[in-house]
């Protein structure tokens, strides 16, 4: 898909993997909506590549429904959507105080994993109804998952289960949405430098990198978003999940 003047909305692009996804966007020609939960950082990143901000909580329907019709009125329907929202919590089923509360496990699964759902659901709809391009595709939609999914670490049981939903459910949606040329995709990184890493220390982010076999550093989100340009590019790429983590597989702890 040729993306010059094409509606891209990406979900956490104020920051990280998002905001490196928006800017690639943005670079080809896309007309883009950042939709953030933190609206200053969104306003920031739209001011910057000349899209538009939208604040936007992705678990919440109504917030999510208004994202997409503040998207639509700024730039027209989507053709491009990019998951990118999500949150990572680490604790343990039974910690030192106890089970893990319930309330815990519950907000990863509804930020990651239903929020990206929501915004597929709320973004086919219009998605559904736009004419189709010459290569017959309406449009293209990509999530991001983690090697967490495949490879959870102990503390990781939330966060695995949200990546592990994303990964289960992109085949069965890329296959319903088949019919309608909207392709489903997902990516699953690895150890990415994104804003919550690179509050580490060096050394431990030195440590991180150590683990990767090659090459031996931390993804930079530009790669991340280099990922998305080649999914949105290649028509034949449907219903698949990549696994981007320089073949890292992670050790139990």
């Amino acid at each position: 898909m040729q993306l010059k003047d094409q509606a891209a909305i990406v979900t956490g692009g104020a920051s990280g993997l998002g905001a490196a996804t928006a800017r690639r966007l943005a670079k080809e020609g896309a007309k883009v909506a950042i939709c953030d939960v933190n609206a200053k950082l969104a306003e920031t990143v739209a001011k910057e590549i000349g899209g538009v901000a939208v604040t936007c909580d992705v678990a919440d329907s109504a917030s999510a429904e208004a994202a997409i019709a503040a998207a639509a009125k700024a730039h027209g329907p989507a053709r491009v959507l990019i998951n990118c929202a999500g949150i990572g919590v680490a604790k343990r089923v039974i910690g030192r105080e106890g089970p893990m509360a319930l309330a815990d496990f519950d907000r990863v699964i509804r930020i990651n994993l239903i929020g990206s759902f929501n915004m597929i659901r709320l973004a086919a709809a219009d998605m559904t109804k736009l004419e189709p391009l010459t290569t017959g595709e309406r449009g293209v939609m990509i999530s991001t998952a983690s090697i967490a999914a495949y490879d959870g670490q102990i503390g990781q049981a939330a966060y695995s289960a949200s990546k592990g939903g994303i990964v289960g459910m992109t085949l069965p949606i890329a296959r319903e949405f088949a019919q309608f040329g909207i392709r489903v995709l997902a990516i699953a990184p690895g150890l990415f430098l994104t804003p919550l890493l690179a509050a580490l220390p060096q050394e431990a982010q030195d440590s991180l990198a150590a683990a990767v076999p090659f090459p031996h550093r931390l993804g930079d989100p530009s790669e991340f978003a280099s990922l998305v340009m080649q999914m949105i590019d290649n028509a034949y790429l449907n219903g698949e999940v990549v696994r981007l983590d320089a073949s890292l597989r992670m050790a139990p702890k």
